[in-house]
């Protein structure tokens, strides 16, 4: 088993808090991790006996355990979670209970209501570079991870990266949201998602990818919305204090499994990568997923953003500290070229927050005489 980075932020939570909910996307290892836990009782709910009990007697339910429970896929029977509350109060004591769940969106609005002050919130997503290299699996080209993904079922049973990517699409992808949006056509959902990802990493336009879908940009927005509450894209958000009034308001989108990413673009082997006309935008997203699972397994909310104003200065990831800014360019190319700092040069001047500026790419890390640094994609997770 590959050890989680988070793992240190779940131990310090159960001593804050009498629940813990890990939550996340299908497959990502919320269970495995909740079962290090060694000395909790564990209880699935995906299990019909399980389901029916607890659906039908609650009380019977929670008195056949004796000691702290870990409670699988919460979300199968949300209203465990006032007796939950009843629980805790009436205990006083941390770490009582481990919930997990798939669906951000309803389990968090039903946590606010029921158990508001009483639980702390993990989010879990799949394998990070970091947590790979620990146990001694490191690829030398991005396209490698690109192609296979971070899903620990990949690792753990040595999948095969288009066969996995398929079914996990198949199997959870589209039963879980089209149940969410109650979307009864399938080709639709697909269109949407493959368009989508046509997109990726660049400034959404909901009303042209509406247009392309053949919804509107209302029902767009709602799908975007959806499906990252249930943690399969990640909104990067424009950044604009400081920097002027012509900035660019609208999101980018990233796919928070890079090889899902793949594969809805029809990319079959690593080679095609490297020809594939958005293969800056696909490393783009490797490179600020690494950044997102780094702060997430440090138990903090994501502070990134990315810049962009009608002008024409762009930068790809900006993170936040305090009132400090650190800018980043993100380049799919091993080579350096001066160009690639040209934005890095322009932002210096418009921002006086900025404290470092730097180029991630797929060469070799090292500082320029401009103090802009050359960071190797692989290093990336060590900025934030």
């Amino acid at each position: 088993m590959i050890k989680r980075d988070i793992q240190k932020e779940l131990h310090a939570l159960l001593k804050e808090y009498p629940v813990v909910a890990i939550l996340g996307p299908r497959q990502a290892g919320k269970t495995t991790l909740a079962k290090t836990l060694a000395a909790y009782q564990y209880c699935n709910l995906e299990d019909p006996e399980n389901r029916l009990l607890a659906s039908d007697d609650p009380k019977a339910f929670f008195s056949q355990f004796k000691k702290s429970v870990i409670l699988d896929e919460i979300q199968r029977v949300p209203l465990l979670l006032s007796y939950i509350q009843t629980i805790v109060d009436q205990k006083n004591k941390n770490g009582q209970f481990v919930l997990t769940g798939s669906h951000q969106l309803d389990l968090t609005e039903a946590m606010v209501q029921s158990l508001a002050g009483r639980v702390g919130i993990l989010n879990l997503l799949p394998f990070s570079i970091n947590e790979l290299r620990k146990v001694g699996i490191e690829y030398k080209n991005f396209q490698d991870y690109v192609h296979k993904g971070f899903l620990p079922r990949i690792y753990d049973q040595k999948q095969r990266p288009l066969q996995a990517y398929s079914n996990y699409y198949r199997t959870y992808v589209e039963r879980d949201v089209r149940q969410i949006i109650n979307l009864k056509e399938q080709s639709i959902f697909e269109s949407f998602m493959k368009l989508l990802a046509g997109r990726v990493g660049q400034v959404i336009s909901y009303s042209s990818l509406a247009k392309d879908v053949g919804v509107d940009a209302k029902t767009v927005r709602n799908w975007l919305s959806l499906l990252e509450a249930s943690f399969l894209v990640y909104k990067l958000s424009p950044y604009f204090e400081n920097f002027g009034k012509r900035y660019i308001k609208s999101p980018k989108y990233y796919f928070t499994e890079v090889g899902l990413l793949s594969f809805l673009l029809g990319i079959q082997a690593t080679h095609q990568l490297t020809r594939d006309p958005l293969v800056g935008h696909i490393f783009e997203n490797l490179v600020v997923m690494e950044c997102v699972k780094t702060q997430i397994n440090q138990g903090h909310q994501p502070n990134m953003y990315f810049f962009k104003d009608s002008n024409g200065n762009e930068i790809d990831l900006i993170l936040k500290k305090g009132r400090k800014l650190k800018c980043f360019e993100i380049k799919a190319s091993s080579t350096y070229h001066s160009s690639f700092s040209k934005n890095l040069n322009k932002i210096k001047q418009i921002n006086t927050n900025i404290k470092k500026v730097g180029l991630i790419y797929n060469g070799q890390s090292r500082k320029l005489s401009n103090n802009i640094e050359l960071i190797h994609f692989k290093k990336a997770a060590n900025q934030i």
